[in-house]
């Protein structure tokens, strides 16, 4: 492995379909308040904003947990408990200088490295050519994290959420495409980033879930997906730009057969942890598989 990335949950050879996956989202998987309030983490947003003013706050779904059940039929079922959460939230906490304490803090009050954490579920995808490439991308230097590096397609799903106060002063969430959202919103990110028509690619396989190590254990749901393109005609597509085409300044091919060697390589130190996870899972899941 790498100390830049661990593994949360490794699915089946092959990958889960979304038939096999479900998610349960509710205020208990929100991220617990901070200790003394929540103003750190404004502060922080503001300081962010005045270097970096294109930063946009958003939704995000927030990962508490993920189980994967005995295999019976219709096969392995993945559950994955989700909560909300934002985009400031999480530079404010797993981006923090404090998210280290935060991490033992939580541990301490709660049983969970990870209550104070915002946790925004990334995806990421190992996108695979006609002609047997997988496609990367070189990161744009004005993006908030890992700028400059290498990445899969991918990105933080954002939900259509409203929140309501119920009885109480309880708290529900009312989200629509929850899970069709993160399996099928996959195909989205991968025509954004890379700007491939979404009608060429198939239907993503969930490979399992990573976590950066580098951000305080932001998880990433980690699939595969298969493009009817080939690798030149995928460049051609990107080069024509796209909705996302500002994120990255370059695409690069890499051979399905050089996987599982990619971490002796030069360019393995220039992946971000995302990728290196999604790699990873890739090899022990797909490239199993194949």
């Amino acid at each position: 492995m790498d100390p830049e990335v661990s593994l949360l949950l490794q699915c089946p050879p092959g990958g889960l379909p979304e038939k096999q996956v479900r998610a349960e989202l509710s205020p208990a998987y929100d991220r617990r308040p901070l200790p003394g309030g929540d103003k750190a983490i404004i502060a922080i947003w503001e300081s962010r904003l005045q270097a970096q003013p294109w930063l946009f706050n958003a939704p995000k779904f927030r990962l508490h947990s993920a189980t994967l059940a005995p295999t019976g039929l219709p096969g392995p079922q993945l559950l994955l408990r989700l909560g909300l959460t934002s985009y400031q939230d999480f530079l404010g906490t797993n981006w923090a200088s404090s998210a280290a304490w935060l991490r033992q803090q939580g541990a301490t009050d709660w049983g969970d490295k990870q209550a104070y954490l915002a946790d925004p579920l990334g995806v990421g995808a190992a996108l695979a050519t006609a002609d047997d490439f997988l496609v990367f991308l070189r990161r744009s230097g004005q993006v908030a994290e890992a700028p400059g590096l290498v990445d899969v397609p991918g990105g933080h799903p954002e939900p259509q959420v409203r929140c309501q106060a119920g009885r109480r002063g309880t708290k529900t969430h009312k989200a629509q495409l929850c899970l069709p959202h993160l399996l099928k919103g996959e195909l989205a990110w991968c025509f954004s980033k890379v700007n491939v028509p979404p009608l060429t690619l198939s239907q993503p396989l969930l490979l399992g879930i990573a976590c950066n190590e580098t951000s305080a254990g932001r998880a990433s749901a980690e699939f595969y997906v298969q493009c009817s393109l080939t690798s030149e005609q995928v460049r051609r597509h990107y080069m024509s730009g796209g909705p996302e085409a500002h994120e990255s300044t370059g695409i690069i091919f890499v051979e399905k057969q050089s996987m599982q060697r990619l971490q002796e390589t030069e360019m393995w130190p220039e992946l971000c942890p995302s990728a290196k996870g999604a790699i990873f899972l890739y090899n022990r899941v797909q490239g199993s598989s194949t």
